[in-house]
């Protein structure tokens, strides 16, 4: 096994790591193992001993522990493997990993910042008593304003005091919807711990993963998907502390997924919630809208672009959007503009403080010339994803997770206002391509699927 990997290819040995199978992987998938939690490691413990954030600390302590487990079961393995030994059963398999960071990263600290959180310290200006992210009470009072007021949108030239950055709530209409619990229920430190957002996000994200799987037929998920998707330490910080940007994933994944499918329109309307809750995932429609236009000819063998397609699909995603937006767009024009699009934009009463040591924010940070340098990576991205579109549209729904991530990688990269949380979209994402992969494989008897998979 290990001379057929080393005739390969180097990209396609390392796209194999990915897809290497839970028991007898191979010994180049168990190094890989043993490297990720160690790196994973490297980032939860300084985390947990430096953070200026409680719930960072909190996070870091277990995450500490989970990621060290998983080197040692990972090194065990690979020691057993060298000696020629195949341990069986559940301690056998790569997922026990997978198990310890689900379990000590992102189930366990959750609970605890819940709970912690009923102190209510969280609107004070201490980063160092937050047992949630300010954007997790950020939408669940969005969420009160929507229900008492028509929209989750404060006007700030009216509050009285100068406005500070958190009194802007720079997501679209959609997002409230997962502080709606809250707002309906909580009240009680019992029914508050139970409607906290980020159980609300989790549910979200775990739904959309379970509709993917049953819409792509119950793939066997690679371990590396799942190290990528949902062990890596950008989602199981972001699960714990705050959650939106995994629910935004989870439901870009399941349009590709609908897609993917054939359910075309459904797509269009899921993408309009996506879209309607973080602007930063729009450029997605293009590439699902590529996706679509070409899928006639790999689905029905006919030629030709599928205009009847594209069209449903972007009347499913326009009319979803403008039935999201215009009823709150209504209520206040102005606070919309302002928190939707001039705030993150930079451009509003107050600046956004989203800051990263990413390429474009420290471009940008330059000076004039920087900041125009940066906007003028952004469209020159956006013009290679173009043509990268035009000359090969997604074949498949693969491809089109694939051209989503790289695209959405860009342009956290490259824009000036970013954090480097954001970067887990892409890599969520590239846990899903190869998902995606996996489904789309052409089917095989079972010795020669055994063969394919172990080499």
């Amino acid at each position: 096994m290990e001379t057929e990997v080393g005739r390969a290819p180097a990209w396609r040995r390392a796209a194999r790591l990915f897809t290497a199978p839970a028991q007898a992987p191979g010994l180049a998938a168990l190094r890989w193992d043993l490297g990720f939690y160690l790196a994973c490691f490297a980032f939860a413990l300084p985390t947990a001993l430096k953070s200026e954030f409680y719930g960072y600390r909190v996070w870091g302590n277990f995450a500490t522990v989970a990621y060290g487990l998983g080197a040692l079961h990972s090194g065990w393995l690979l020691l057993s493997a060298r000696s020629g030994r195949t341990p069986r059963g559940l301690l056998g398999s790569r997922w026990c990993g997978i198990a310890a960071v689900a379990l000590l990263a992102m189930i366990l600290p959750l609970a605890l910042l819940v709970i912690r959180r009923l102190t209510g310290v969280d609107w004070l200006i201490t980063p160092g008593s937050w047992a949630a992210q300010p954007e997790v009470w950020v939408i669940e009072r969005s969420a009160d304003l929507l229900l008492h007021h028509g929209t989750p949108y404060v006007d700030v030239t009216a509050l009285g005091r100068a406005p500070e950055v958190n009194d802007y709530t720079p997501y679209g209409p959609v997002m409230a919807i997962f502080g709606l619990p809250r707002a309906v229920f909580g009240g009680t430190p019992v029914a508050n711990a139970l409607t906290d957002a980020r159980w609300m996000f989790a549910l979200a994200a775990c739904a959309c993963v379970l509709g993917t799987l049953k819409l792509l037929k119950w793939p066997q998920v690679p371990v590396g998907a799942a190290q990528l998707a949902l062990a890596c330490p950008l989602t199981a910080l972001t699960w714990a502390v705050a959650g939106p940007d995994l629910a935004i994933v989870g439901l870009l994944v399941l349009a590709c997924a609908l897609a993917a499918t054939g359910k075309i329109a459904w797509s269009g309307l899921v993408l309009a919630l996506v879209i309607s809750a973080k602007l930063i995932v729009a450029p997605a429609a293009a590439v699902l809208a590529f996706f679509v236009l070409a899928r006639r000819g790999k689905v029905s063998h006919k030629t030709g672009p599928d205009w009847a397609a594209l069209g449903r699909f972007a009347s499913a995603l326009v009319a979803t959007t403008a039935a999201l937006h215009l009823p709150v767009y209504l209520v206040d024009p102005t606070a919309f503009v302002e928190h939707v699009f001039r705030f993150p934009l930079g451009m509003g009463a107050v600046r956004s403080p989203a800051a990263s040591p990413l390429p474009g924010h420290l471009i940008a940070e330059t000076g004039v010339v920087g900041q125009v340098a940066a906007f003028v990576l952004v469209g020159v991205a956006a013009v290679v994803m173009l043509l990268w579109l035009v000359r090969r549209p997604p074949a498949n729904g693969s491809g089109a997770v694939l051209r989503i991530a790289v695209g959405l990688g860009a342009l956290i990269l490259l824009t000036p206002a970013t954090r480097y949380g954001y970067l887990v979209y892409p890599l969520v994402l590239l846990g899903a391509h190869l998902a995606f992969r996996v489904a789309e494989a052409p089917a095989a008897p079972p010795a020669q699927q055994s063969s394919a998979t172990s080499s």
